[in-house]
C-alpha cells in the first residue's frame, strides 16, 4: 500500500487520495479498533461493502476533501484526514484526524497532516475558520488542536451516548489568521 501521489508533503507524513486497495485496510484497521472508535464516537456497524460505496461517495462530493495520512519515510498508511461541510460563501469548513496506527499516536504525525491540510484550506481554499468536535475523553488530540491555534467555543452537553454514558462534545475552531500566528 503506497502511492505514488503525494498531494500534500509535511516533515513527517504526506496526504494522497483514496485508492481501492485502501478499502481492506480501512474495514480490518481502521473501522474495528477499541480505542479509535471510542475517539471518534462510532457505534456503527460496517461491511466491506458499505466502506467502499463511502469512499466512492465521498469522492463525488465537492463539499469534503478526504484524504490517506502515509509516513514520508516508509509510505505506510498511517491514518486519514476529512476537511467536511465546506462552505466557499461562508468561507468555512469542518475538520476530523484518524491515527489508526498505535505506535504513530501522540508523536505528532496527526499534528503535521492538520497543519497539512489547515495551509490547503486557508491558503488555497481561502478559508477563513475550520472547526471541529472532539470529546473531553481524547487530551491528546485537544493539545494537538491547540498546537495549531485552535480554541475552545463551545460544549454540547450530553452529545454522545456511548457505552451506557454521556460525555459532552467540545466545539473547538480556528481562524485563519490564528493559524498564522503560529505557522
Amino acid at each position: 500500500m503506497g502511492s505514488e501521489i503525494k498531494f500534500l508533503e509535511g516533515k513527517h507524513v504526506y496526504l494522497r487520495p483514496f485508492e481501492e486497495d485502501d478499502i481492506d485496510y480501512f474495514f480490518d484497521n481502521a473501522l474495528w479498533d477499541r480505542e479509535i472508535r471510542k475517539l471518534t464516537g462510532t457505534q456503527t456497524v460496517f461491511s466491506r461493502i458499505s466502506v467502499q460505496k463511502f469512499i466512492e461517495r465521498v469522492a463525488m462530493d465537492d463539499s469534503r476533501i478526504d484524504l490517506i495520512i502515509s509516513t514520508r519515510e516508509t509510505n505506510e498508511l498511517i491514518g486519514d484526514l476529512a476537511l467536511t461541510e465546506i462552505d466557499h460563501i461562508n468561507r468555512n469548513a469542518q475538520i476530523r484526524v484518524g491515527i489508526f496506527q498505535k505506535e504513530y499516536r501522540g508523536k505528532g504525525y496527526g499534528t503535521d497532516a492538520l497543519s497539512l491540510i489547515l495551509e490547503y484550506a486557508f491558503d488555497i481554499l481561502h478559508l477563513h475558520r475550520i472547526g471541529l468536535s472532539v470529546y473531553p475523553f481524547n487530551p491528546r488530540g485537544i493539545k494537538s488542536y491547540e498546537k495549531l491555534g485552535f480554541k475552545q467555543e463551545g460544549i454540547i452537553r450530553d452529545e454522545l451516548f456511548y457505552n451506557g454514558e454521556y460525555h459532552d462534545s467540545i466545539i473547538m475552531g480556528v481562524l485563519k489568521n490564528e493559524f498564522h500566528k503560529r505557522h
